[in-house]
């Protein structure tokens, strides 16, 4: 894949390096954040060779890439400084909810942790594993030494969370993560044990190993005082000056009040699990794995990780996220894998097996936005099997003893010294999500023809009247909403319109051609039955005089379904101020019966005109 021009279509197509106001990426996805989202072309970023599919939730712009993500991240940071501290963009242009302030602030606080936290917790349960096999010795020094290692990156979770929350800020990210330090000196440990007292104020004696809510109010205010400082500190002693007095306002005030606060948010969370498990029991995991498609898809499922942080600093153990996405995965993996199977299409089965093995192993992005959400049988087979197995593991109380997205390769992280059929319980839960899933998709998904271009893509015959697909990659849209009278008032004829992806035009249906217009912006083509169909690529292109137009084929050609047509370039058409929406019409309706489908939701596959001879 060329990395450069995908990330170069990608800055294009978010409106530009003035337009980003901060760039970052987890697993599959690269997130941005956006000075003005309406700026931001969907479509086009959808219609890129190498994107899965653009979500905009949570305030961010989601462009799901895969796992070439690291490539394409490296090379957008090539092209500008995205979101440092020392960037000149300024804040999102759109005033946006609070709830979705909230979620972006928590992703993007979050989400740098994950690999650190993800290498720590599969290194635990890499040593559960030989520990439960007798292969090592718990008290042996090189056990002693790798567990540590892993528990480092726990316990220091509140430095840790401090310098992603200043960069998030946009704050001295040393200085922020220096004042936070103070929960974890050991001198102040033992004061505090002691009984500490500041200006005569107690200070709460609080374990603040492993918390994040602390941490994250302490930086908050810190912002605040930096911010403060800058504005009424002497440009001269500005270096040595704002951290001083940042210092003496944060950490006192961290110590004696917010500390205390993000402590106490931490066990309300802890709670509230509680609280679930002793009215809805394990019924909460099985509902919880038939949310977390549609979760995993807006990346809500990301602001989940100060609860199960939470959960396992308080409990030692989380037995509600950890479970749930146990069964999830597996069921992504079953239901890719079955579709690899049973497709006769190779790309979508080098897409679904690849898809497949990642699930397998705890990724579901790609088999989520490259298979699931493509096709309702698929998601609706994923559902059933994720709650059944979902109740499986939450009736027999399974708990996750580290932070690891849960696939076959974490698998020890279910290994509980104390029980051992809690490894047994999560092996069975896998199985009975995977086989679930793999069978019900096996036998209820539905082979599809595919987009245009593609060898299966065939003329479709619906009793007896010809079937019409989509002939340019995109969305379909009512003729009535096209911004052209003539074809809008449907004097010309009644049809259907498509918003284009990608410039290329397919026959969608076997043909003759009878016209091609000398701009070769225009095309006609007869159907077997005689109907003659205008497809009209944008709205005044007559005027740009054929330029970025191609024309592949000649009157009097014969055509089959899926055969290029037409070739334009998207961009530079639009670029000059042009409408692209290609019309689809029916001109000699008055000899047809010509029934325009429901255009919500419709696939490549789907038949969008059914022409029927009078």
């Amino acid at each position: 894949m060329d990395y450069k021009k995908l990330a170069t279509d990608i800055l294009k197509y978010v409106g530009g390096n003035k337009n980003v106001v901060h760039l970052g990426h987890c697993a599959t996805r690269l997130r941005f954040t956006i000075q003005d989202d309406k700026k931001v072309q969907i479509e086009k970023l959808e219609g890129t060779e190498g994107v899965l599919k653009v979500v905009v939730s949570g305030g961010q712009t989601q462009v799901i890439i895969g796992s070439d993500v690291v490539e394409a991240y490296d090379q957008l940071n090539q092209m500008g400084n995205f979101g440092s501290s020392s960037s000149t963009n300024n804040k999102p242009k759109d005033k946006r909810k609070i709830g979705a302030t909230v979620l972006d602030f928590i992703v993007s606080v979050f989400q740098p942790l994950i690999p650190a936290m993800a290498g720590a917790g599969i290194l635990k349960s890499i040593l559960f594993l030989l520990t439960a096999l007798k292969l090592m010795s718990p008290e042996g020094h090189v056990y002693l030494v790798l567990r540590y290692i892993s528990d480092s990156v726990y316990y220091f979770l509140p430095i840790l969370v401090a310098i992603t929350a200043a960069m998030k800020l946009k704050v001295n990210t040393i200085v922020a993560a220096s004042a936070m330090s103070i929960l974890l000196f050991p001198n102040m440990i033992t004061l505090m044990a002691e009984g500490a007292t500041f200006l005569s104020f107690d200070i709460t004696n609080v374990n603040y190993s492993s918390q994040m809510f602390p941490s994250i109010l302490g930086v908050i205010f810190y912002s605040f005082m930096e911010k403060f400082f800058t504005k009424y500190s002497p440009k001269a002693i500005r270096v040595f000056f704002i951290p001083m007095m940042s210092f003496l306002f944060t950490v006192p005030i961290t110590l004696l009040v917010l500390g205390p606060i993000g402590f106490t948010l931490g066990v309300w969370f802890t709670n509230l699990i509680l609280f679930l498990f002793n009215n809805v029991g394990w019924i909460a995991v099985g509902l919880l794995a038939t949310s977390l498609p549609f979760m995993v898809a807006i990346g809500m499922h990301k602001a989940t990780t100060p609860y199960a942080v939470s959960s396992l600093a308080s409990l030692g153990k989380e037995a509600l996220m950890l479970p749930a996405l146990l069964a999830h995965n597996m069921s992504e993996s079953g239901a890719s894998l079955a579709v690899a199977l049973r497709t006769k299409n190779s790309e979508q089965k080098s897409v679904a097996l690849s898809g497949g093995i990642s699930a397998f192993f705890g990724i579901t992005e790609p088999a989520l936005y490259g298979i699931t959400l493509q096709n309702k049988r698929v998601l609706g087979t994923v559902i059933a099997s994720s709650l059944i197995g979902g109740l499986f593991v939450g009736f027999f109380g399974l708990a996750g003893f580290t932070l690891v997205t849960p696939g076959i390769a974490s698998i020890s992280m279910f290994i509980d010294p104390n029980n051992g059929m809690n490894v047994i319980y999560a092996l069975i839960g896998l199985v009975i999500s995977f086989v679930t899933s793999f069978v019900l998709t096996f036998f209820f998904w539905k082979q599809s023809s595919v987009e245009p271009g593609n060898d299966e893509y065939e003329t479709k015959q619906v009793n007896g009247a010809v079937a019409i697909q989509q002939p340019v990659n995109g969305k379909a849209i009512p003729l009535t909403e096209v911004k052209d009278e003539v074809f809008s008032s449907k004097v010309m004829g009644d049809g259907f319109a498509v918003i284009p992806a990608k410039g290329e035009l397919y026959a969608p249906v076997d043909g003759k051609i009878k016209m091609v217009f000398n701009t070769n912006h225009a095309l006609g083509l007869e159907t077997a039955n005689g109907a003659e169909i205008l497809f009209h690529i944008g709205i005044n292109t007559v005027k740009l005089g054929g330029k970025h137009f191609e024309s592949l084929v000649k009157v009097g050609d014969e055509v089959k379904a899926g055969d290029l047509l037409i070739k334009y370039d998207l961009d530079k058409i639009v670029e000059e101020g042009f409408d692209p929406t290609t019309v689809v019409v029916v001109t000699n309706h008055d000899q047809y019966t010509v029934e325009v489908t429901n255009l919500d939701n419709v696939g490549m596959d789907d038949a969008l005109l059914l022409i029927t001879a009078r």
